[in-house]
């Protein structure tokens, strides 16, 4: 894993007004808001939190698949953010996503040949329809599939085969960058463990980085290298695995890992709880997102001032977003 920065974001904040009519303004939801984080070369960056909290918002800004309202976005050192469509074209061949939902995400009306060698003919990748099979035929062995699927339609698949449809789709016009939104959660347990390490694999060898998002910290600390941590719209904390899992200092984190299952039913642990509910992102509460709900919480500073995400300076690579976090 290099140290080069390969993919950055800086203060980039999205919001979608909803229920906007000719008699209505609508509400302005912030999904999300102000997030600064790197991705380095061959890196594997986890981002968890709870569903709703922007994680997939945040995956498809990185991309802009999804236009962002603030903030900028820079690929290999170069500012992305108001490039038109045509001068980000290019680029695109660089930055891939595996989307959630394997049944929804492939067309149903074309053929695996077809969904896996389309970025080929838009990026001309191939000179000739033969080279273009041969080369999706290597593409689907190297997922495990065969290449007798080439002429195969989307529905004749398995979740986890379509998975690996969609996986092979995004190898094809060999990426520096990936975005995995949650490739596991419409998978069955037994199948999850086969696409883990598949993804593992292919990172391996060929060096490629990965924005891993889900919603399963154990899962996201057993693939990632380093773990960012969302909670309303906002990164909370950020570390390198060992550190964030074994020595969190932000309530929310510690909240997230008490909720992990312990399998020996003998073992016990404190754990941080929080009381009440997520609030609504479309009024968020003033100050850090978090006070409603934190034992911590500082009255006059953490329900009136949000915290910056600041580096800790007894932590390798690790920087939290906390009036008084839990180890103060």
């Amino acid at each position: 894993m290099s140290d080069e920065t390969l993919v950055e974001a800086r203060n980039l904040s999205k919001s979608f007004v909803l229920g906007q009519g000719l008699l209505s303004r609508g509400r302005i939801v912030q999904a999300v808001r102000d997030v600064s984080l790197g991705i380095a070369e061959s890196e594997i960056v986890g981002l968890v939190g709870e569903s709703g909290c922007g994680k997939s918002t945040f995956g498809r800004t990185l991309l802009r698949l999804i236009e962002p309202t603030s903030g900028e976005i820079h690929f290999s050192g170069r500012d992305i953010t108001k490039l038109s469509q045509r001068e980000l074209r290019p680029l695109r061949r660089r930055m891939q996503m595996v989307f959630q939902d394997p049944f929804s995400s492939l067309d149903p009306r074309m053929t695996v040949g077809a969904l896996v060698g389309e970025a080929l003919r838009i990026h001309r990748m191939c000179p000739t329809r033969r080279e273009e099979r041969q080369r999706v035929v290597e593409l689907l062995e190297q997922v495990g599939l065969s290449g007798d699927c080439l002429d195969r339609f989307p529905h004749e698949f398995s979740g986890g085969q379509r998975q690996r449809v969609g996986i092979a789709r995004a190898l094809a016009v060999e990426p520096r960058f990936i975005v995995c939104d949650e490739p596991l959660s419409a998978l069955d347990v037994s199948i999850q463990a086969q696409i883990v390490n598949l993804l593992l694999d292919l990172q391996d060898r060929y060096g490629v980085a990965y924005l891993f998002i889900s919603h399963d910290l154990d899962l996201v600390r057993f693939v990632s290298h380093r773990i960012a941590v969302m909670y309303l719209g906002r990164v909370v904390e950020v570390g390198e695995v060992k550190s964030v899992t074994e020595r969190a200092v932000h309530p929310y984190t510690r909240a997230l890992l008490g909720s992990i299952p312990i399998p020996d039913p003998g073992q016990r642990r404190s754990r941080v709880v929080l009381p009440g509910d997520v609030p609504n992102p479309s009024d968020p509460p003033a100050g850090c997102a978090l006070h409603p709900r934190c034992r911590r919480k500082i009255p006059g500073l953490c329900d009136q001032q949000t915290p910056p995400l600041v580096e800790l300076g007894d932590r390798h690579r690790h920087s939290v977003a906390c009036f008084n976090p839990c180890d103060s």
